[in-house]
């Protein structure tokens, strides 16, 4: 019989030892799981800067994006698209840069990181609980075009006197087992369970390889409880993702509260892979749900598997918003600084329609909104579900437009270069019935051509050169790194801590693309 030698028999004991541990880990991390669902748990936690982006990137899923182009005029002088306040694509953005990463195409949603910051757009005035804000300006990164920007400011209601039915459906799978996704979850629903008021209802359900009712009901004034069971949560198992979304509609239903906020907030790498799991199931699921008055928010945590594509899904068809999670800062800004304009929807069904007039704009091209893209009879049908605006939202819409005659611009009196109409449906929160549609519109002049663009403008231009850049889009023209941080430099964005974060981490991504050319 062949002996071992010392260092062997070492290596031996170093092995079961490491399965003895995995073991204990996967048993107290509940019953069902199993040494995979830990191990990929355990992955998930490495330091993603020692991974290859394909391996570390290759399980996230986003939806495909065929950039708009432009359309002649003669051939057709409208564009009609679905309006929303979704964030997701630039928190995310920063996530993957900030890791070391280069962010595939279709992570690039230009509306989204448009969205994501504020902007000085007009209050709306007297009853309207909408405004409209124009701008058009030179393109400066393609001197052929301009760029029309549309701003929607929503109405920022005083909503502590809203009651809130919040039922919190927490990914607890294997999956979430690193920092940046449970223990960033848990941080994050604590900060909202502490703005909470005392006659709101809070209920929690997880979900991992089965559904659990972790909290029944609590009143906000039980923040010690609430906080409790949250600090609790452990991760481990298959992720029964529909399942979950089941039982947190059932306990929104038992807590309905007329009148108020009923809301499930979803948090989530969006892995589903029990039950319901395809985009077309999950869409079928929460668009049945959402007849109910209960809304479906969306928060997208981690890095290396997250489903994108179907956490958008679930918050468009669930009439809620779509956010992503990177960091405390994040949590804090969505779950507590902004969260009137998440829980608090103050329209519903919101669709823009522009016609573009045809004396002067040869061509125009909408820039992201790709799959929000309407007909004209959607946009007429007032049964048309589109997106939902929360307090104090502001939604920033650009396009690109070639003119047919520049030089006329600075004239007085000339007819509208574009007419815009929203369409939309006030809620209970602005004053309502959620059922009556509304419009507002606003007429694009000559005098809403700025030859000395604001710093506003040209900070809205710079988060679209980014994007441009980083699809590498057949639309970037002479879009370029170099230009842009150049042109960022010049704006005073100190007081904007988030402007200012955005200069950063384009140089950022200038400095990682220089050091691997």
């Amino acid at each position: 019989m062949r002996k071992f030698s010392k260092s062997t028999k070492i290596i031996s004991l170093v092995l079961v030892a490491m399965m003895l541990l995995m073991l204990a880990s996967c048993a107290m991390y509940g019953k069902g799981d199993n040494a995979a669902d830990m191990m990929g748990g355990m992955m998930g936690g490495m330091d993603y800067e020692t991974m290859s982006p394909d391996n570390a990137l290759s399980g996230e899923g986003y939806t495909e994006i065929t950039e708009n182009s432009f359309v002649s005029t003669t051939e057709n002088n409208t564009s009609y698209f679905s309006i929303d306040a979704n964030t997701a694509s630039y928190p995310n953005l920063r996530s993957i840069i900030n890791n070391g990463f280069v962010p595939s195409k279709n992570a690039v949603r230009v509306e989204e990181m448009l969205n994501y910051f504020s902007y000085d757009y007009n209050a709306p005035e007297g009853d309207d609980i909408l405004s409209l804000n124009a701008s058009l300006f030179d393109n400066p990164y393609n001197p052929e075009t301009k760029l029309l920007t549309i701003g929607l400011a929503a109405e920022e209601i005083d909503f502590t006197g809203v009651k809130n039915n919040l039922v919190f459906l927490i990914d607890t799978s294997g999956s979430m087992f690193s920092d940046d996704k449970l223990p960033l979850v848990q941080q994050a629903f604590m900060m909202l369970t502490e703005a909470l008021n005392p006659e709101d209802r809070v209920s929690i359900v997880t979900y991992a390889g089965s559904r659990t009712v972790a909290l029944d009901g609590a009143y906000g004034y039980e923040k010690a409880k609430i906080m409790a069971v949250i600090e609790d949560l452990q991760a481990g198992g298959s992720t029964a993702g529909a399942d979950g979304i089941n039982g947190a509609y059932r306990l929104a239903e038992k807590y309905f509260i007329e009148g108020g906020n009923n809301r499930v907030i979803l948090a989530t790498d969006g892995d589903f892979n029990v039950g319901v799991s395809s985009v077309e199931g999950l869409e079928d699921l929460v668009a049945e749900k959402r007849q109910s008055g209960i809304y479906f928010s969306v928060y997208g945590v981690g890095r290396g598997n997250l489903k994108s594509d179907k956490m958008e899904t679930l918050a468009l068809k669930g009439n809620g918003t779509y956010s992503y999670i990177d960091s405390v800062k994040e949590a804090r800004r969505a779950l507590v600084t902004d969260i009137g304009g998440s829980l608090v929807t103050v329209a519903k069904d919101v669709k823009a329609g522009i016609t573009f007039n045809t004396e002067w704009v040869e061509s125009f091209r909408l820039i992201g909104y790709e799959n929000k893209l309407l007909t004209e009879d959607q946009f007429n049908d007032s049964n048309t579900d589109a997106g939902e605006l929360g307090s104090g939202h502001t939604v920033t819409v650009v396009y690109e437009v070639k003119l047919t005659n520049d030089s006329k611009l600075l004239q007085e009196n000339i007819e509208a270069i574009a007419n815009v109409i929203i369409k939309y449906k006030p809620t209970e929160n602005a004053g309502g019935d959620a059922a009556e549609e509304k419009e507002l519109t606003l007429n694009v002049l000559n005098s809403d051509y700025r030859e000395n663009p604001t710093e506003q403008d040209l900070f809205i231009a710079s988060v679209i050169e980014f994007a441009l850049i980083l699809r590498d889009s057949e639309y970037k023209a002479d879009a370029n790194l170099s230009s842009l941080i150049e042109r960022l430099a010049t704006l005073d964005l100190e007081n904007d801590e988030f402007k200012s974060e955005f200069r950063e981490l384009v140089r950022k991504y200038n400095d990682k693309v220089n050091t691997q050319s």
